[in-house]
């Protein structure tokens, strides 16, 4: 049986949308103990999640930390990391006083053919360093942003996660978001429409959603930007993404 060249791309087309892409912020220890030391390690991915395909990364327009009120850029900190040609960054950052570090990423807009647009995912992730525990609930003023209203850095495998999307900071009403799991255990999906949890926000900009497997979760609320960017003297339009990670535990 042939297959006319016009239903095979958009198979292939259909089959590219259901792998969602995420950038990651993922820290070596979200809780942050007097017996761990004082030096946080960051992995900055681009990457399918579950699928562990990673995918070229440029540098950052911005990549910092956010504690007390203030902005500390860590762009000039980050070292690539180059694995089967493809590039993703690695940075360090030492922690000298106790209270809550949002580390957060600006990355560089991803121009994706398949889907005919610039991808722009605001990222970040929550670190509480000495028992702090004050600040997890702040924005830090990023465009596109995800609000934890349920502290992230202590939930337990099967808890649920509750968030608040802004835009602008304003509240992003009936936002979709994408969530993965960062599957490092090489767990099975049962099909592909299992690889990519989908829920739409309310008209508060507030999702909920439980997470049932140990290890680290994205959470990518999808929003069509106000921007443009020009390519080859076309305009394309912006998916700008709001992502937050975050780590679930067992008990031992």
């Amino acid at each position: 049986m042939r297959v006319s060249s016009k239903i095979l791309t958009f198979t292939l087309l259909c089959a590219s949308s259901l792998f969602a892409h995420f950038q990651t912020v993922i820290v070596d220890k979200s809780v942050l103990a007097q017996e761990d030391g004082n030096v946080i390690n960051i992995t900055y991915e681009f990457t399918h999640p579950f699928e562990q395909e990673l995918m070229n990364m440029q540098k950052p327009k911005e990549a910092g930390v956010f504690m007390d009120g203030k902005k500390v850029s860590l762009l000039d900190t980050l070292k690539p990391v180059v694995k089967n040609n493809l590039t993703s960054y690695a940075g360090k950052y030492t922690v000298k006083e106790p209270g809550v570090y949002q580390f957060y990423i600006d990355p560089a807009p991803y121009f994706e053919p398949a889907e005919d647009k610039f991808i722009r995912h605001q990222t970040k992730t929550i670190v509480d360093a000495f028992g702090s525990g004050e600040g997890w609930d702040k924005p830090i003023g990023l465009k596109a942003e995800i609000v934890p209203l349920s502290r992230p850095y202590s939930l337990y495998v099967g808890n649920i996660f509750s968030a608040q999307v802004l835009y602008k900071g304003k509240p992003a009403a009936g936002v979709e978001v994408e969530i993965e799991f960062y599957n490092t255990k090489k767990l099975k999906a049962p099909n592909d429409m299992y690889i990519t949890q989908v829920v739409k926000a309310d008209q508060n900009g507030i999702f909920h959603a439980a997470l049932p497997f140990e290890g680290w979760w994205g959470f990518a609320a999808l929003i069509d930007d106000d921007d443009s960017i020009k390519k080859d003297g076309k305009s394309y339009p912006v998916e700008l993404g709001a992502v937050f990670w975050l780590k679930t535990q067992s008990v031992k």
